[in-house]
């Protein structure tokens, strides 16, 4: 008999630790959203120099011979070697069905970042007369970036921490410690710009950039203990 209850007290004890490992906290998930807004102080250039003829090598070569001098011209005004990079090099051959000949389109992409926005139009005015002939666009940023995405993400722990108390409070209970925390990919959004055009002013008599106001997000997931 005391086999039986001994193996009756052990088969019950491990049937209430496995109906307590199974049942989870109550908890209260609920998801945080934290933004900072800051004008931008940075501006990154993105440009392109384009040759095309018959012969690869000439189309090579003009075209490397362009980069040249954007390269010379970027570091004469003061840009720092490490904000201007090659994004590409490209030399392809094109078949003209018109004419039944060959053509050959060399080009190279890079970036130039600018540090000090005041600088731009001279910059981009000087680039021109480099013989870039395309420009694909520019896009914002903040030196500040790091301080921005912290205080981004503070705001959003505040304001899970704040939906989490107000649902548990209308229930007449509370919230306590968090017992995860999850987060979502940050977001940097700009405002709205003026794009920058290959029509701009040549005399630089005009503001040809508006960097507008860009916006730092962060996103939170986080589970409270519901008390």
């Amino acid at each position: 008999m005391k086999r039986i209850f001994i193996l009756i007290l052990a088969i019950t004890a491990t049937s209430m630790t496995a109906q307590n490992q199974q049942q989870p906290k109550p908890s209260v998930d609920v998801t945080g959203e934290g933004f900072v807004h800051v004008v931008p102080d940075e501006v990154t250039i993105s440009l392109r120099v384009e040759h095309s003829g018959k012969n690869a090598r000439e189309v090579k070569q003009l075209n490397d011979q362009t980069v040249s001098e954007v390269l010379k011209y970027v570091k004469r005004s003061g840009v720092d070697e490490k904000h201007v990079q090659t994004e590409y090099v490209r030399l392809s051959k094109n078949y003209d069905y018109n004419t039944k000949t060959y053509n050959y389109v060399a080009n190279q992409s890079m970036t130039v970042k600018l540090v000090d926005l005041g600088k731009y139009e001279s910059l981009m005015n000087g680039l021109l007369d480099t013989g870039i002939n395309r420009i694909d666009g520019i896009s914002f940023s903040s030196s500040n970036m790091a301080t921005l995405e912290s205080e981004a993400r503070k705001k959003a722990i505040t304001n899970a921490k704040l939906k989490a108390t107000e649902y548990a409070g209308v229930l007449d209970q509370s919230i306590g410690k968090a017992i995860h925390i999850s987060e979502f990919q940050m977001v940097n959004t700009p405002g709205p710009v003026f794009r920058s055009s290959m029509a701009m002013d040549s005399e630089g008599g005009q503001q040809t950039l508006a960097p507008g106001e860009m916006k730092v997000s962060a996103r939170v997931n986080v589970s409270f203990e519901l008390l």
